[in-house]
């Protein structure tokens, strides 16, 4: 009932503000951790952890509760071995953030996404945090656990592709949300940060088995709703994360999440063995003295597979990409006042079974590589127009000639 009443306030607010101009806000400017070049110098050190809350929000007065969100539409036209079902023009997502300050030290900040139209609505934050001192604050419901850096900075108009990032949603389920709760804290010395993480959620289940895809495959567990009702086999779902930064340098992120996936038990009726699913991300970036700014994300997962499965099951998964964008203009542009015009490509790859035929001790393939030049231009800091150009390789599990993916996309995602 409270959320209602919270959601109804804003809304009914909506006229006043729209009239508010949001590029006008500083801090605004200062919301994209990646895209450094809209920084000001003098801006508070942000790390991927904050991005959760560095977002533009339309707030009045001295009303409690801010709204805000993004949208994300293109056009594709892409073909694979020369075959092509020609263009599609795609609603990727729509995005409502809700925020409210229950208290000056107790926020609430919710994220309901639609996704390709209607067809999927997810609550992917929704959360209560209390600080009792900058290293010690309590986030309790549902969460983004903090695993790599697109997990929890995957707004679109932060990026200057159209598609996310291949390993970031295929090894980690981006955007992978849970139910739980846990700490977090940050440290500040000079020109430095350090931050953690630390929650208990809900966890995977045996979808990531048991699927369609015919692989170990841990996005499948997000068809299980009920995660957010109760845990598959009642044992939590570990996310540790830790940050460092330093001014004009970068930042590196190290995580960690593990957990039992199966239902071991039922009833205290012993089925199988606990099997373990766990995953480790390194992330990190960095601006260099040209402006160009570079990040990426490398990720490894080792899941404890039956033996009953065949080897078309990976044990042990790996991916990384990583984007280099660089601003060949900015400023004053038709008529837009802080423009900005970059160039960007993302190198990508993911390894869905690492491991050999025990048979041959030939390698299994089962992996892909993808190359994504791209241009974008933002009219102001919270709108991005995108042209990305994707070249893939699909190798199947055997190694064969790999199937070849190009295509066009076009598009943009902007806050509102």
């Amino acid at each position: 009932m409270k959320y209602c009443l919270l959601f109804c306030g804003a809304f009914a607010a909506l006229p006043a503000l729209a009239q508010v101009d949001t590029t006008q806000n500083a801090s605004m400017n200062a919301l994209f951790g990646r895209d450094t070049t809209l920084r000001p110098p003098n801006a508070q050190l942000k790390l991927n952890m904050d991005a959760t809350y560095d977002r533009p929000f339309l707030t009045t007065g001295k009303m409690p509760v801010s709204v805000g969100g993004y949208l994300e539409a293109n056009t594709q036209y892409m073909q694979t071995n020369g075959v092509t079902e020609g263009f599609s023009f795609q609603m990727r997502r729509m995005t409502v953030f809700l925020a409210a300050t229950i208290n000056r030290r107790i926020k609430f900040l919710s994220e309901i996404e639609f996704e390709d139209g209607t067809k999927e609505i997810n609550i992917e934050f929704a959360a209560m945090d209390i600080q009792f001192d900058q290293l010690f604050n309590l986030r309790g419901g549902i969460i983004m656990n903090p695993i790599g850096s697109f997990n929890q900075n995957h707004d679109g108009p932060k990026w200057e592709f159209i598609d996310r990032p291949l390993s970031s949603t295929r090894i980690i389920p981006s955007t992978w949300s849970n139910v739980g709760f846990g700490l977090y804290g940050k440290k500040y010395s000079r020109d430095w940060v350090w931050a953690y993480e630390a929650y208990l959620t809900n966890g995977f289940d045996d979808q990531i088995i048991a699927n369609d895809q015919n692989r170990t495959f841990l996005p499948a567990t997000k068809a299980n709703q009920d995660r957010f009702e109760e845990s598959f086999n009642g044992v939590p779902l570990i996310t540790l994360k830790t940050a460092l930064k330093r001014r004009k340098l970068g930042e590196i992120g190290l995580s960690w999440m593990g957990g039992v996936y199966n239902k071991f038990q039922d009833d205290g009726l012993i089925l199988d063995e606990r099997r373990r699913v766990d995953v480790w991300a390194v992330d990190f970036n960095t601006t260099l003295p040209t402006r160009t700014f570079i990040t990426g994300e490398l990720v490894w997962a080792h899941i404890n597979v039956p033996p009953s499965y065949t080897q078309q099951f990976g044990r042990k998964q790996q991916g990384g990409w990583i984007d280099i964008v660089h601003p060949i203009r900015r400023g004053r542009m038709l008529g837009w006042n802080t423009a900005a015009l970059n160039v960007a490509l993302r190198v990508e790859r993911v390894d869905y079974n690492v491991d050999k035929f025990n048979e041959t001790g030939e390698n299994i393939f089962d992996e892909l590589w993808s190359v994504v030049p791209a241009i974008s231009f933002r009219p102001s800091p919270t709108t991005v127009i995108r042209a990305n150009y994707r070249y893939q390789w699909d190798t199947d599990l055997l190694g064969n000639p790999p199937a070849r993916t190009a295509g066009f996309q076009f598009g943009f995602s902007t806050y509102f």
